[in-house]
């Protein structure tokens, strides 16, 4: 796979998701101050969330991402924002930002402790800039057998533990560290620090758990995973069509790990830029709800379940009563 400016990954057509990323984006503003200031943010994706986080907080901001792209109603010229469409590495060490923003992409990278590291360089001696990281929780992931939320494209898996450890570990002091969007993601502020700080953070401990979630982890999921293909093979003999709600990440890895074919029919996404496309692996078609109408689905299995509700709400807007179950 390929990060470029053809890759796909934005989540802000979905109003649930917006509203958790504007209210997140007015606490990081008011959080680090950043009136007047500058706010870098590595691996920006579409620049939606920076954007909304520059306007509301009166900063500059600048983005980089080599999947950016300018597309015409989604990034719209509001406020002072840049864009590089690159890998931050080496070469931008002598960026300057009041504020380093990093929300879903330390999981992506191999390297991570010198990746960290290269941002605490890149600070320098401006002790008073803030940090922000928010990266998915790899406990809950353990907790819930959820191993549609395991694929390729994360190579490196976090704990609030292990993620506030990492920093510690480079010369930040990890001030806040807390879980958020029904417990899916970690969100933690942290500020350079000379030096190694010690953990005095309730989430921070949690190596015991750790340890006891990874041996119980295997049997769980094989269950997890039996149920769910004997549910979605019992449907499709019964007659019913299957479609899943979500054409991304987690429905790659839930259809290609359970080995599921002609068993669903489609994955609905209602980002635009994704409809006409396909699943990699599998070859499902990615569709709009809107063309659920002319073939409406028996079963409904939404690959999120804090979307649940919204899922619901656009079947019953196209009159389609579905039975709809979640992950």
């Amino acid at each position: 796979m390929v990060y470029s400016t053809n890759f796909e990954e934005s989540q802000h057509f979905s109003g649930t998701f917006n509203s958790f990323a504007k209210r997140l984006a007015h606490e990081i503003a008011q959080k680090c101050a950043i009136s007047g200031k500058r706010v870098l943010e590595i691996g920006c994706g579409k620049g939606e969330f920076l954007r909304e986080l520059c306007v509301f907080g009166n900063a500059t901001g600048l983005g980089i991402d080599p999947g950016y792209r300018a597309d015409k109603g989604r990034n719209e010229d509001l406020g002072d924002v840049k864009f590089i469409v690159d890998f931050f590495g080496p070469d931008y060490r002598h960026l300057e930002a009041d504020a380093v923003l990093c929300r879903h992409t330390l999981e992506h990278i191999s390297s991570v402790a010198a990746f960290v590291r290269l941002i605490r360089e890149m600070i320098g001696e401006r002790t008073g800039d803030w940090v922000f990281f928010e990266t998915p929780d790899a406990k809950r992931v353990l907790a819930e057998s959820a191993f549609w939320d395991i694929y390729y494209e994360h190579c490196s898996y976090f704990s609030p533990g292990a993620h506030a450890r990492l920093f510690r570990q480079e010369g930040f002091d990890v001030t806040d560290l807390e879980l958020v969007y029904d417990n899916q993601y970690i969100v933690q502020y942290a500020r350079p620090s000379i030096g190694q700080t010690k953990p005095r953070l309730p989430l921070e401990r949690d190596l015991e758990e750790m340890h006891r979630l990874a041996e119980t982890f295997p049997v769980r999921v094989r269950a997890c995973q039996h149920l769910w293909q004997e549910r979605i093979r019992s449907a499709h003999a019964a007659g019913r069509r299957v479609v899943l709600w979500g054409g991304g990440s987690k429905a790659v890895s839930f259809l290609t790990t359970l080995q599921i074919g002609d068993e669903v029919s489609a994955a609905v996404d209602i980002n635009p830029y994704k409809q006409g496309k396909f699943t990699p692996g599998t070859g499902h078609p990615v569709i709009a709800p809107a063309d659920l109408v002319q073939n409406p689905p028996d079963l409904v299995i939404v690959m999120n379940p804090i979307y649940r509700n919204e899922v619901v709400q656009s079947l019953e807007a196209l009159d389609l009563r579905p039975e709809v179950v979640s992950v």
